[in-house]
């Protein structure tokens, strides 16, 4: 079995970040050696001391596989997203009914219209796995994303009582987004990759340039309305993730790809509620069969460290498997923090 280790990131990572941004096209992760040194200096500010305005503080995650000494994957937070210098802006998706007792009518039209938040929640995202890693039972894709609830969990004053995500919508064949196409493209000009980047640093044309009236869907192309809040096939295991642990779809979605919008109270995601403290043992059996994520009680400041296993817990104690000592001994910490999956 390889050995991972989950944890903050380091200024050491700065070149497995930038191999890893190669693989995908992600603006949370571009592939740019100074935005990625720019990023892991802000997580390492985030972590260690964190501001009072919390739209300043961004954290970084990542997954080394030990064997090779390399980082697989990462993980993000925005501690909040939506500011008056930024609003977070979305389409509300609605329905409008009509009827005319002159012809005896009536129909039910879905409608979009733009709204934007000044005083926005936690946002999460950033989540990338090497693909080599993929299909593991290891599951390292929930292990990099739900890392970032138990660190939420445990420190609750960083963020806000409210978690966002956003998912990524269906796109056509040739990579394009169909409602970009039908509005985005129409009222601001831009191919849709230009209007998310430049949407990263300055919002101020959306707020200009898009329709601030209701929108009906049935003005539409068939392919734009089906693409409203729906998500890509690849994105599917990440919606079920996320409703399983509480997060609800809000009847909003992105105002340039229709990618839906989901939310939950921090303080009700399970992973979260399901936080306890207790004494670590270890066993030199894999019996334990409750999915735990764990970390050491004494982990502060700038660093954080996790990590996966199977284990038994009792009225007193946590136990696991005794090959998780290399994680612990490190620092030498015989109480531990955990949250069952």
């Amino acid at each position: 079995m390889n050995k991972f280790k989950l944890r903050s990131v380091e200024l050491g990572d700065i070149d497995d970040l930038f191999e890893l941004s190669k693989l995908y096209t992600f603006i949370n992760l571009p592939s740019n050696i100074d935005i990625i040194t720019n990023k892991v200096n802000s997580s390492l500010k985030s972590f260690e001391k964190p501001a009072q305005d919390l739209s300043k503080n961004h954290y970084i995650f990542v997954l080394e596989d030990l064997e090779t000494n390399k980082v697989i994957g990462c993980s993000m937070i925005h501690a909040q997203h939506g500011t008056e210098e930024e609003p977070h802006f979305f389409l509300k998706v609605s329905q409008e009914n009509k009827f005319s007792a002159t012809i005896n009518t009536g129909f039910i039209h879905g409608t979009l219209k733009l709204g934007h938040d000044t005083n926005g929640p936690t946002e999460i995202g950033g989540l990338i796995l090497n693909p080599n890693y993929r299909g593991s039972d290891q599951k390292l894709g929930k292990q990099l994303s739900f890392i970032r609830f138990l660190y939420m969990g445990l420190n609750q004053k960083r963020f806000k009582p409210v978690i966002h995500s956003e998912l990524m919508p269906p796109f056509d064949a040739e990579g394009r987004s169909p409602l970009w196409e039908a509005i985005g493209r129409r009222f601001l000009n831009m191919e849709y990759q230009d209007a998310d980047i430049l949407s990263r640093k300055n919002k101020e044309f959306i707020l200009s340039l898009f329709p601030k009236g209701t929108i009906y869907e049935t003005l539409l192309p068939i392919d734009a309305r089906n693409a409203v809040g729906k998500v890509g096939k690849d994105t599917q295991p990440v919606k079920r993730m996320l409703e399983s642990i509480g997060f609800k779809y809000t009847n909003e979605v992105d105002p340039f790809d229709g990618g839906p919008h989901f939310r939950a109270k921090l303080k009700n995601i399970s992973i979260v509620k399901n936080i306890s403290k207790s004494k670590l043992k270890f066993s030199t059996t894999d019996k334990g069969d409750i999915s735990l994520l764990v970390t050491p009680s004494k982990v502060s400041g700038s660093s954080f460290v996790g990590f996966y296993c199977k284990g038994q817990v009792s009225k007193d104690s946590v136990m696991i498997n005794k090959q998780y000592k290399y994680i612990l001994n490190e620092l030498d910490d015989d109480q531990v923090q955990y949250t069952t999956l």
